[in-house]
């Protein structure tokens, strides 16, 4: 896992191949021997849902192994640091990268004070006790990510998100003007108001308008930004129709609350499936379009041939 140069690193995306990721503000990877290792590699890409988006924050991530399983080692501006972890005792049975769930801890190795658990979504051993709210998540990266983003930025330790990047040929999304108001009694061309699909459509056709891949990478971050990308708003926005359901302490309620929650865990789902997408876009090189065969060889007239000479007669 080398680095081409000093301020470009390489990624390894899903596939275990390398991906560059420009000028992207991403935080450098270890520097150690284990980097050059195919287990370690592994490792590290199985994990890269959770230290990439860390990553991008400038925050160096790297793969330790804990009490029983590998945890990701977060380094912070004050000295502190991030440990997380699947469960550890009891031990998690399931493969690096997807445990049942998350615990994410800060610690310093000389203000002990300074631990606190900043996320768990690993499920409770005690059968009666109640379940945490983020044990809904279970494996989730996504709400992980967002919960360290807010603790970190509350303890000024990071700065808040800052607005998604665009190539200069992608437009900012402009919000929707209100539509005017219209007569109570003027019928002609009214149909339903889709302002939000609207607005995504208009994304969608100023992709197919793109001049480079690099314009269409800015585009999908509109979508994949870990914190306020589409998908995680859109997760959100199920998760609270979810809470909206509860308050009507019903059953059928609470049973829609229960959908809602797991349309909001599978869209988050598809965000962590879909987290390298972007930097792969980036990385592509348009293949140059060669011409025809007709094009590369253009008819030509035929060619003038020299009149004879005039015959002459005796």
């Amino acid at each position: 896992m080398a680095v081409d140069g000093e301020d470009t690193p390489v990624l390894f995306d899903g596939d275990a191949r390398q991906v560059r990721v420009g000028a992207s503000p991403i935080a450098s990877l270890p520097d150690h021997g284990n980097v050059n290792t195919v287990w370690w590699q592994e490792l590290w890409r199985r994990h890269s849902h959770i230290t990439t988006p860390l990553r991008q924050r400038g925050l160096e991530c790297d793969i330790e192994f804990g009490l029983s399983a590998y945890v990701v080692h977060v380094s912070l501006p004050d000295d502190s640091y991030l440990i997380i972890s699947p469960p550890q005792e009891p031990p998690s049975h399931r493969l690096p990268g997807d445990p049942e769930g998350w615990i994410a801890t800060r610690q310093h190795s000389d203000q002990h004070e300074l631990f606190e658990v900043i996320y768990d979504s690993t499920p409770s051993n005690d059968p009666g006790a109640r379940q945490r709210r983020e044990a809904l998540h279970g494996g989730s990266a996504q709400p992980l990510i967002e919960a360290i983003n807010h603790r970190l930025t509350q303890l000024g330790l990071l700065p808040p998100p800052v607005l998604p990047y665009e190539s200069p040929h992608v437009h900012s999304a402009q919000p929707t003007p209100p539509t005017p108001a219209r007569d109570a009694s003027d019928t002609s061309d009214r149909g339903p108001v889709h302002v939000y699909g609207d607005a995504l459509r208009d994304l969608t056709d100023r992709l197919n308008g793109t001049e480079s891949h690099a314009d269409a990478a800015a585009l999908l971050h509109q979508i994949l930004e870990p914190c306020d990308g589409l998908l995680a708003q859109l997760g959100e926005f199920f998760e609270a129709a979810g809470e909206k359901a509860k308050e009507a302490e019903e059953d059928d309620g609470f049973d829609l609350s229960y959908y809602l929650a797991d349309a909001a865990a599978e869209i988050r789902n598809l965000g962590e499936v879909l987290h390298v997408a972007e930097d792969r876009m980036r990385a592509l090189t348009p293949t140059p379009r060669l011409p025809s065969a007709s094009a590369r060889t253009p008819s030509l007239p035929p060619p003038v041939l020299p009149s004879a000479p005039p015959r002459h007669t005796r």
